[in-house]
């Protein structure tokens, strides 16, 4: 059986697109020309993966993402934006939304995507060198896989699945330098880089306000100027 993807996009000839693509590839789709009409089906079809445009008649893409997360669906969701604000992306992946695709996109880009945010939810994380439910990651922090939760001085943080699954690569590796591409490789399961690495960038950035006692001057999540991110303690 095919893997069904829902597209939520007012702009039926965008959807029409989309759908040629994606059924062109092997995907079922089915489509949502408003936020409400989307929000019903994400919940009441179970698709394997959520294409949502931004701007939407009735509920728009933020308040839609906001409420399937909040329903506990875990669905993955690829926001859709014509903005280049990185307020924007920041504000969708901290909502919930796992990727972002800037239109105009190209197709390979897409099915790139769509692909790789399918396949991480058919993946099992990636083992830590440690087989120790509780494993130490310096002084301060410590990753409980059975809850898949992380640790800083005792405290759970409150983490999204990609920042628990940036945080826990990088962690489980302190001290090795890993460039934007090598991490969409590894932690965004993309077979090569594929278009934009700011998803990196924003993914750190949000990660170290929850993460770091100074964001500014971060004693965890470092980065190497020209090279990439490292877990420094």
């Amino acid at each position: 059986m095919g893997k069904t993807i829902l597209i939520i996009e007012d702009e039926q000839s965008i959807v029409d697109i989309l759908s040629f693509i994606l059924v062109k590839e092997g995907y079922d789709t089915i489509e949502a020309l408003d936020g409400p009409t989307g929000l019903q089906l994400a919940l009441e079809q179970n698709p394997d993966l959520v294409l949502l445009d931004l701007m939407l008649p009735k509920m728009d893409g933020f308040a839609v993402c906001e409420k399937i997360r909040k329903a506990g669906c875990t669905v993955p969701i690829v926001m859709l934006t014509a903005r280049e604000e990185e307020d924007d992306k920041v504000r969708g992946l901290e909502l919930g939304a796992d990727d972002y695709i800037t239109k105009p996109f190209k197709n390979r880009e897409l099915i790139a995507r769509v692909k790789a945010n399918i396949r991480r939810m058919s993946m099992a994380a990636p083992p830590l060198p440690d087989p120790a439910a509780d494993l130490p990651l310096g002084e301060r922090m410590s990753v409980d896989e059975e809850r898949a939760t992380i640790f800083k001085d005792g405290v759970p943080l409150d983490l999204t699945q990609r920042e628990y699954d940036l945080i826990r690569f990088l962690a489980a590796r302190p001290g090795k330098v890993f460039s934007r591409e090598a991490l969409m490789e590894h932690v965004w399961n993309y077979e090569g880089y594929v278009g934009d690495v700011r998803a990196v960038d924003v993914a750190i950035r949000r990660l170290r306000e929850k993460i770091e006692d100074d964001p500014a001057a971060p004693a965890f999540i470092k980065t190497k100027r020209g090279m990439g991110y490292y877990f420094g303690e």
